[in-house]
Order: structure tokens, then C-alpha cells, then sequence
């Protein structure tokens, strides 16, 4: 039967040449048809190139490329374990960590800080915090740092027990936000003299060849944080793409690796509405104290289209359950102050990746 069609079509030139040329060739015994002057087939487009794990700044330090590729490497292989500190505990909690299980973490994290006087959060220590970040390095635990910041309407230090909700938490108004995110404004000076005051010793980092992985304006999706909960193009991924702008052109800091971050729960695809953009995120990461969700999951691994994603902040390590429906996540990170037994299981599978442990290849 096919074949009777095809030859009455063959009959009607006309006919046949309009069918046959939607797949691309002309049935026997119709003339093939010139190509009109100046014609140009369409081109394929063609695939994008595969991530090959460079970082975003293209000026990047020859340790940073090495730490990406330690990430490249891990994902979907083992996770490196992770503890923060709070800043003026330096590394009370990792070696709580020690203490348990006889290993201590991969990762050390801290904070810049938002305090007065000898709170955790004190930034009046801050010297004493990089210091540590230079010990530990030197033991060879990768380092991590993420900022609790004051809003750029007050000046550091904060005090203890009234800026958390007084200022950390509190809020700009619609005007103070255009304000800031409008160069050679008042607040737009104060804040880059803020990005300034950090700039200064992430320079100490990389004076000494130590990458970081840099965690600004985190779970900047929640509103519970003066600079997050504002979507949209002039939101909270513009004041991202800010302290990515004066960190690396202005105090050319090519040591950090730059790790953009989440929060959930959350509505399915509210994270694309903060994302800066894959020219300003070598990482996409997540902090969840919940059940982690498949779906939070699968939205981030499309962000991040290749690259690395990991676990922020967590309150515990993903259990062996999770990580086999979840390969992919790089690290963990448990928060200070909630180091206990239950990161044995964790620290006890192989999969999890402590300090001295062999790296996996790509």
C-alpha cells in the first residue's frame, strides 16, 4: 500500500516534490531543485560545550582551579564532610568532631561575624579567625567562610543579643534597597566600604595560596535575612552580582570560589528567581534543617547545569539513604553548635570524605 502512495505522489511532480522535501530528499524520478541564489541552509545549533570545571572568574588562582576540580571530582563519588565554627570559637566545633569520631572534617567554615565584645559572633577577633583559617589550611582542611553581615544603614560591630533581629534580620526599605544597589550612592559607599572591610582579610588568604570557598549573601531566597526574599532582576541577585563585581574587579581576589545558596523549604521554582546567573556561580548549594526533598534536589541540579552543588548548611549529614537517591552533592556542611552523635554514621561510611582522605579522581 506505502508503495502504491508513493508512486501516485511521484506522478504529481509538484506534490511530490512539496512532501518528499520535508524529509530532506526528493523521490526518484523528480528533477532536484536548484537551490535559489544567496541560500543558506540553516545551521544546527550546536551543543553547548561541557562543563569543564573552571571557575567563573577567568583570573582565578591556580589553587582555586585546584579546589573546583576537587569538587568536579567528588561529585557522585563521596561527599567531603564539613563543620562550621562560629568566629570567635575558631575551631571549637571541628574539634568536637575529633572528639566523637576520631576524624576531623574535611571542610572548616566560619564567619566574618556581625558582634561586640567576646559573643561567638564577635568580629573584634577577626584576626584571631584567619589565623585559624591559615592552621587549618595547613593541616589540610579546605576553608569555607560566609558572613552574617549588618545592614549597611548601621556601622560594625553590632551588639550582642539585640542586632541579630535589630539589624541582621531586619529589613531595608523599598527606597533603601534601590539606594544600594545604585552606584555612587550614600548607601551604596557605605556598603562597598563593608565589602571592603572583608576584601582585606580574604587578601591574607590569598597572600598565603589558600582558596576559599566564598558563601555571600546566603539563603538569599528567605526574607528573614535583610538581603534576601527580593526576586527579580534589580533583587537580591543584583546585590550578589555586586559583591562579585567588587570583590574580583576591584580587590582582584581570584582565590575564592564562589558559592551561591539557598534556602528551603520553598515553592517549586522560586530558586530561579535569585539566580545571578552562571558567569557569577561556580557552585550551587542548599541549606535545608528538614527532610531533603528529591525536588529541591533535581531544581538546583538544573541550575547549576554541570556544576557542583553541595549542602550549605545542614543540621545533620545526609543519611546513606539520601545520598544514594542524592549522589551528586559535593559536601555537607553541619552548623555550628549542633556537632553530636549523630554525625557518627556519617563519619563512619566511606563514601564520606574526611581530612587526609584520598580524593576521587574524575
Amino acid at each position: 500500500m506505502r508503495k502504491s502512495i508513493l508512486a501516485a505522489l511521484a506522478a504529481i511532480p509538484w506534490v511530490a516534490a512539496a512532501v518528499f522535501a520535508q524529509g530532506g530528499a526528493q523521490p526518484p524520478g523528480v528533477p532536484q531543485t536548484p537551490p535559489a541564489p544567496g541560500f543558506q541552509p540553516t545551521a544546527r545549533p550546536q551543543a553547548p560545550a561541557p562543563y569543564n570545571c573552571d571557575p567563573v572568574n577567568p583570573n582565578a588562582t591556580p589553587e582555586a582551579r585546584a579546589l573546583l576540580k576537587t569538587l568536579c571530582a567528588v561529585s557522585g563519588k563521596g561527599i567531603l564532610s564539613g563543620q562550621h565554627n562560629f568566629p570567635n570559637q575558631r575551631s571549637q566545633d571541628t574539634d568536637k568532631v575529633n572528639e566523637i569520631t576520631g576524624k576531623y572534617p574535611a571542610i572548616w567554615g566560619s564567619d566574618f561575624g556581625f558582634t561586640d565584645g567576646e559573643d561567638k559572633d564577635s568580629i573584634v577577633h577577626r584576626d584571631l579567625m584567619i589565623e585559624e583559617a591559615k592552621k587549618q589550611a595547613a593541616a589540610g582542611s579546605i576553608i569555607y567562610l560566609c558572613w552574617h553581615m549588618l545592614r549597611p544603614t548601621e556601622d560594625e560591630p553590632g551588639q550582642a543579643g539585640a542586632s541579630w533581629r535589630g539589624s541582621v534580620q531586619a529589613k531595608l526599605t523599598d527606597e533603601q534597597w534601590m539606594e544600594l544597589i545604585t552606584p555612587d550612592t550614600p548607601l551604596h559607599k557605605r556598603w562597598e566600604k563593608y565589602m571592603d572591610s572583608a576584601a582585606e582579610y580574604l587578601k591574607q588568604l590569598q597572600d598565603a595560596h589558600i582558596p576559599v570557598l566564598w558563601r555571600p549573601l546566603h539563603e538569599n531566597n528567605g526574607g528573614f535575612f535583610w538581603w534576601g526574599g527580593r526576586p527579580g532582576p534589580s533583587g537580591t541577585a543584583q546585590l550578589y552580582r555586586e559583591v562579585y563585581s567588587r570583590m574580583v574587579n576591584v580587590h582582584h581576589l581570584d582565590n575564592l570560589i564562589w558559592v551561591w545558596n539557598q534556602n528551603g523549604p520553598a515553592p517549586a521554582g522560586e530558586f530561579a528567581n535569585f539566580f545571578p546567573g552562571q558567569k557569577f556561580v561556580d557552585v550551587v548549594s542548599y541549606d535545608n534543617y528538614r527532610a531533603l526533598s528529591d525536588r529541591y534536589y533535581y531544581e538546583l541540579m538544573a541550575l547549576a547545569d554541570g556544576k557542583p552543588v553541595a549542602l550549605g548548611e545542614v543540621g545533620a549529614p545526609p543519611s546513606a539513604e539520601v545520598l544514594k537517591a542524592q549522589p551528586k552533592w559535593a559536601w555537607f556542611m553541619v552548623w555550628a553548635g549542633m556537632v553530636s552523635d549523630r554525625i557518627k554514621p556519617a563519619y563512619s561510611d566511606p563514601y564520606t570524605i574526611k581530612r587526609g582522605d584520598p580524593i576521587p579522581k574524575n
